[in-house]
């Protein structure tokens, strides 16, 4: 009687515990769905603070699902007209100044974008927080005045991704993602990423101002803010193509 109580005890807690670790892979997959939809099309202004200077750039991008990105640099004038396109697993770089398409290598994905404490990689998402990482609530946390889940990932053994570890905030009934934090294979941490203005666009509330801050480097900031974003738009994969970034204007 004892054994079967023990093993009903045992079954119970197995089962909790891959419920709840199924419930925090669900949670960052709702977090993640507040800034794609099924596609989407929006303007953005990324803001790159140092200590000595500041530059603004602005876009517009384009997404479907998760193979398809397209960014347009409408700012300044020097860059206006550059593009950069995300095809399932290869990414280009439209240049017309020197009328150039560069592929840019899977080796360049965690390269700065634009002189930016973004990567290419936080541009178009090319690694998946849901679907390279596994996921586990670790504790929870109020972040500015939301109960949240804290969050770790650990990635998976054959990952595209080189963080050793993410940690993410989330609030816990609006699902919105308010921080993160990135860690190499060693356990340091390299950048922490703060998410806040929260408004509605389009069908949603989600926050509209990303601030990227790298651990080692005083005084250097990225602010990527959300303009306007329409989701869930009617838009072809043929958008994403070659061709298309040299007609964009």
């Amino acid at each position: 009687m004892k054994t079967k109580i023990l093993t009903t005890i045992l079954l119970f807690a197995a089962f909790a515990l891959g419920a709840y670790a199924q419930d925090a892979k669900e949670i960052v997959r709702q977090a993640d769905e507040k800034f794609r939809g099924k596609s989407s099309q929006g303007e953005m202004t990324m803001i790159i603070e140092r200590p000595t200077w500041n530059r603004t750039v602005s876009m517009k991008s384009w997404s479907l699902g998760n193979e398809y990105s397209l960014i347009y640099i409408t700012a300044p004038a020097k860059e206006k007209g550059q593009v950069f396109l995300k095809r399932e697993e290869e990414m280009w770089n439209w240049v017309p100044n020197i009328e150039r398409m560069i592929k840019i290598p899977p080796s360049m994905m965690m390269q700065s974008w634009m002189g930016s404490d973004f990567t290419n990689d936080d541009l178009v998402r090319e690694s998946s927080i849901v679907t390279d990482y596994t996921h586990e609530i670790i504790g929870e946390e109020t972040i500015n005045g939301y109960e949240s889940y804290q969050i770790e990932l650990t990635p998976l053994p054959d990952a595209p991704v080189v963080w050793g570890k993410v940690l993410m905030w989330i609030s816990k009934e609006e699902d919105y993602w308010l921080r993160s934090e990135f860690y190499d294979e060693d356990g340091v941490l390299v950048n922490t990423e703060i998410l806040s203005d929260i408004k509605k666009m389009d069908d949603r509330m989600m926050p509209t101002r990303m601030e990227m801050i790298p651990a080692d480097e005083e005084g250097h900031k990225t602010i990527m803010i959300y303009d306007k974003i329409e989701f869930d738009i009617k838009i072809d994969e043929s958008f994403f193509s070659q061709q298309n970034m040299k007609r964009l204007r």
